[in-house]
């Protein structure tokens, strides 16, 4: 349910009831998410709010229990090698943590890039808006003096 909730924030799912009228109701042309990309909102809209939230939540929910799974994963298959310590699988055990490792280190660029990108994107938005309002203004029309 916690995987559902973060997902839920991170694509600005709305929650609806379930049942007749629901997401997932038959019929429904959006599905249970939205008709462009699986957990979209079925908008390309966010407002600056909902990408620092979708940020906060990167870095408080995301990054810390990536990492904290990741922690348990090698300490559990550290154990499992130790056990079979002088077999082939201790062998396969290490190769298997070595591509964890780098797939979880991976994930957590990831989600840094993400993050940042997240916050710097209302900031780009805002400039973008502000700059394009100014060329309007700097622009005289024929009407200008009339």
């Amino acid at each position: 349910m916690a995987d559902l909730q973060v997902g839920m924030r991170l694509n600005h799912v709305p929650v609806e009831p379930s049942g007749p009228t629901g997401p997932t109701a038959p019929g429904n042309p959006k599905g249970p998410m939205g008709p462009f990309v699986p957990g979209g909102s079925g908008d390309f809209a966010s407002t600056p709010a909902q990408k620092k939230a979708a940020a906060n939540t990167i870095e408080t929910e995301l990054e810390p229990n990536t990492k904290k799974a990741a922690e348990h994963a090698d300490t559990d298959t550290g154990a499992a090698q130790k056990g079979f310590d002088g077999w082939e699988t201790a062998a396969g055990l290490k190769k298997v943590a070595d591509t964890w490792d780098q797939q979880v280190k991976t994930l957590m660029g990831r989600l840094a890039g993400e993050k940042t990108s997240l916050r710097g994107a209302s900031g780009l938005f805002s400039s973008n808006d502000t700059g394009i309002g100014t060329q309007f203004l700097a622009t005289n029309s024929k009407l200008n003096g009339l």
